[in-house]
């Protein structure tokens, strides 16, 4: 093959690549539904031929990028989505949100569940090394658990036994690996499923067990563009639940 048509093929490919890029869809929110989003991302655009750039993570590496260009928003829990909301200056708005899916609070404990912990009254016991997420839409969600029988001793109980408050998923992710003596992570079962080698689950027993939600909202910049809305129609249709359930996601009532 000639060297200069080797070299415009390559340029062209590129060149190509970038224009792929820069026509697709920009969908923007937190790490926990990412997995999820990424796989019917990638089935929209074998499906409609249009793609979707899924761009996820802790929020201060992604919002002020998404106030110029999101067209979709997704986030962690219903709370996390208010916080978009006013976080994305008007370019979204609450009542234009859609909850999409919800997942399971659960407790990640080290591979083989050395301790044998079954559910959060294990957790209760003294002496317990648990690590939490205080942020990115679990807030507080410990003690929604361990409160919601109306027993504050329960919540004095697993507050003593907690070690590290993480201010986002990522980030107890990261304490998880980096401290062996943490026996029991507070956090949704998804990132077992994402993080099969890492952890096991034990799900949380009733009555402490709570569900979060998935929504998504499209922005004003979104809606200029008709397949903002038609991703979003196949997030909730039967091929985009399907895949959200291998993901750990609830899409059906229990």
């Amino acid at each position: 093959m000639n060297k200069t048509f080797f070299i415009a093929i390559v340029f062209a490919g590129i060149a190509a690549s970038f224009s792929a890029q820069a026509d697709a869809l920009r969908v923007k929110g937190p790490g926990g539904p990412a997995p999820a989003m990424r796989e019917a991302a990638a089935a929209f655009e074998q499906k409609t031929g249009r793609a979707v750039a899924v761009v996820a993570g802790p929020t201060p590496q992604w919002i002020d990028k998404a106030k110029q260009d999101a067209d979709i928003v997704f986030s962690g829990s219903e709370t996390m989505m208010t916080d978009f909301v006013t976080a994305m200056d008007g370019r979204i708005e609450a009542s234009q949100a859609e909850p999409l899916y919800l997942r399971a609070a659960s407790i990640l404990v080290r591979p083989g569940n050395p301790l044998k912990l079954e559910g959060l009254e294990d957790l209760f016991k003294p002496g317990r090394r648990i690590l939490v997420v205080n942020g990115a839409g679990q807030n507080g969600l410990w003690e929604d658990m361990a409160g919601r029988t109306g027993d504050i001793d329960k919540v004095s109980s697993l507050r003593k036994n907690i070690v590290v408050y993480a201010r986002n998923s990522a980030e107890a992710r990261q304490a998880w690996i980096d401290d062996p003596t943490l026996e029991a992570w507070i956090i949704w079962n998804i990132w077992q499923v994402a993080n099969p080698k890492l952890a096991d689950v034990v799900p949380v027993e009733e009555p402490y067990r709570i569900y979060r939600d998935t929504g998504v909202v499209i922005s004003k910049t979104g809606r200029e563009d008709k397949d903002a809305e038609r991703f979003v129609s196949f997030l909730r249709s039967a091929d985009g639940a399907a895949i959200f359930a291998r993901w750990g996601w609830a899409t059906k009532a229990p």
